[in-house]
């Protein structure tokens, strides 16, 4: 809050070492937690580090602790006490600032009352990020698996874009392969004309048809002769079907745009509703000519090695490339003998696309925990390549989920569909709204039911390390009490009652403007606790947006939602035992709501103003 001072002292500070021949290393600002005042905080141990090294061969001896504490006091001498700064210390090599209290208050309530949804944005960073996210394969439909990987895309999203990153949302979806082919067989041979209206019936009705297909295709025990003969004769048709549409077969291409459109329609629809507007498609089967063009040119560039005509393949021996002496990536494989490329030539292709169409800096990839040692040979290779930005290259990995029933398997038919739980969520929710506020209108709690209902499903997956598999119970999801999406949603829904109840008894006075509010009086530990939190909120966006940790954004908005609830409980606001404590109260309020909001919409969640 008191950033324009602290850089102003922080000019000060450069200014001095430089006067001085010290060499100054970044100063990295931690807030001092309340104790009597709110303070920020920064070290010297990297500045005494930094002249301990260049002291070293000239018999000179620096000893770091000291000489970090002796910095400090020196430019705790120079900087004096500066305005809204009630004091300053020097102390184990730290120089701590302590703000003004009242002062501290007014202007954290002021920057998010002014600032309102922007609040808590970073500067910009002049750098783009592509986030490539929500990109199930097609012929499949969209089970909660899929859900999890689009929400925690999305969420990250709006934390590298709200931190100040220009971001570009992009969807990756593997539309060709066997498992595409399968469905394009099956569909073709036993039931090309049949398909249901509805675009969630036909994205579903494929994964029936992938399951059954299959069944059919797959080996039993005791099978028959006739059995046997059968299920080769349909493997034959499946791969003769591949062959052909590899050949670019007028007739089957015609049939796999057609059924793959029928996915992306059901696809859209689902990203429409949990509030995700993709900016750029990119498709495997798109990339795969282009990938062969990239493993000729690793071979130009003696990155990769070409043994086919040893009955191998282009292969790129990682290790031996990096002068790495122990196994690190390992060899990879770029083109088969028989000329086809793999999943990794084509994110290689994709990711020169990236950098030299799209202009990208950072490059984030979600994709499950599964694919991590693919994606460390692929920033490598780039690296190789020459490409500066694969060291901002980034792989988010998530764990699977499944519901408590047991883990899916789209093979055997065991898949948990994301439509079935979100509407069943909702189908609760509206029976829970129909108790707790039964003079809502229908239409009211139509939307609210949407908006609970589907922020539950987004904090269950977002309040999980990405990395952690995960079990959806739908009870816990759902409740009010605890680390959930209602949770949350109701302390905002409580902010927004006591903001409109001082509308309502008369009071025309705009929240945000009044004008006797100042905190200048005791303030309580729940003031203290919320002030605190809200104060740290672009901290806390920061750091999410820099770790890549949409988890960051959950945990903070579940602590402030319950530092909310308790001054609810026990601090009076209406009632205060002045109108100009009241005003205060009213503005924190109003602060609380806003910041609640915000971490909120980070999380791809909508705040409710009734529940």
């Amino acid at each position: 809050m008191f950033s324009t001072e602290t850089l102003q002292i922080q000019e000060k500070i450069a200014v001095y070492c430089a006067a001085n021949d010290i060499p100054l290393a970044e100063l990295k600002w931690a807030p001092i937690p309340f104790n009597g005042e709110w303070g920020t905080s920064t070290s010297f141990f990297q500045t005494a580090a930094n002249e301990a090294k260049a002291a070293k061969g000239t018999g000179k001896r620096v000893i770091v602790p000291q000489r970090a504490q002796e910095i400090a006091e020196a430019i705790k001498n120079e900087i004096g006490t500066p305005n809204g700064i009630s004091h300053v210390e020097a102390v184990r090599g730290y120089l701590n600032l302590y703000f003004i209290t009242e002062e501290f208050a007014e202007r954290t309530i002021s920057s998010i009352l002014q600032e309102k949804s922007q609040f808590g944005a970073g500067k910009p960073k002049h750098e783009r990020v592509m986030v490539e996210y929500a990109q199930p394969n097609t012929h499949h439909s969209f089970h909660i698996g899929h859900y999890r990987n689009a929400i925690l895309g999305e969420s990250l999203s709006r934390l590298v874009e709200f931190a100040g990153f220009e971001t570009i949302r992009a969807a990756y979806p593997g539309d060709i392969g066997l498992g595409v082919i399968t469905v394009l067989w099956i569909y073709e041979k036993f039931y090309k004309g049949q398909e249901p209206e509805g675009v969630h019936e036909r994205g579903q009705w494929l994964l029936n048809l992938y399951v059954e297909a299959t069944n059919m295709l797959t080996e039993k025990e005791n099978e028959t002769e006739d059995e046997k003969i059968l299920r080769e004769k349909y493997d034959a048709e499946r791969r003769d079907m591949y062959r052909k549409w590899d050949a670019g077969d007028e007739y089957i291409r015609a049939l796999w745009l057609e059924t793959r459109e029928w996915s992306l329609d059901e696809l859209k629809e689902i990203l429409l509703q949990i509030g995700i507007n993709i900016d750029t498609w990119f498709f495997e089967s798109v990339e795969d000519e282009p990938s062969k063009a990239v493993v000729q040119e690793l071979l130009d560039l003696d990155i990769a090695t070409d043994e086919r005509g040893e009955g191998g393949a282009v292969i790129v021996k990682i290790d031996e490339k990096l002068g790495l002496k122990k196994e690190k990536y390992r060899t990879n494989v770029l083109l088969r003998n028989d000329g086809t490329t793999l999943y990794l030539t084509k994110d290689l292709s994709l990711a020169k696309k990236k950098f030299n169409e799209f202009g990208v800096d950072r490059s984030i990839y979600v994709v499950d925990v599964r694919q991590s040692l693919h994606f460390m040979q692929a920033f490598a290779i780039l690296g190789l390549w020459g490409f500066e930005q694969a060291e901002k290259c980034y792989h988010l990995g998530y764990g699977f989920v499944s519901l408590p029933g047991g883990a899916m398997s789209a093979r055997k038919g065991r898949v948990i569909i994301f439509k079935d739980v979100a509407d069943e969520a909702i189908r609760r929710f509206t029976e829970t709204s129909k108790e707790k506020n039964p003079n809502l209108s229908e239409e009211a709690r139509a939307e609210v039911a949407e908006t609970v209902g589907l922020g539950a499903l987004a904090y269950a997956m977002l309040s999980v390390d990405n990395s952690r598999d995960t079990i959806f119970d739908m009870d816990v999801a759902l409740g009010f009490e605890g680390r959930t999406g209602p949770y949350i949603q109701n302390a905002h829904v409580r902010a927004a009652s006591i903001l409109k109840k001082f509308q309502v008894e008369g009071s025309k006075l705009n929240v945000e403007n009044l004008k006797s509010a100042t905190f200048n009086f005791e303030l309580t530990s729940h003031e203290i606790a919320l002030i605190e939190l809200l104060s740290n909120f672009p901290n806390v966006v920061e750091d999410a947006a820099n770790q890549y940790r949409p988890m960051i954004m959950a945990t903070y908005a579940y602590d402030l939602a319950s530092a909310f609830h308790s001054f609810y409980h026990a601090v009076p606001v209406l009632k205060s035992e002045t109108d100009a404590i009241r005003d205060a109260r009213l503005r924190l309020v109003a602060a609380a709501k806003q910041t609640l909001a915000n971490a909120l919409k980070l999380l791809g969640i909508n705040a409710p103003e009734v529940m």
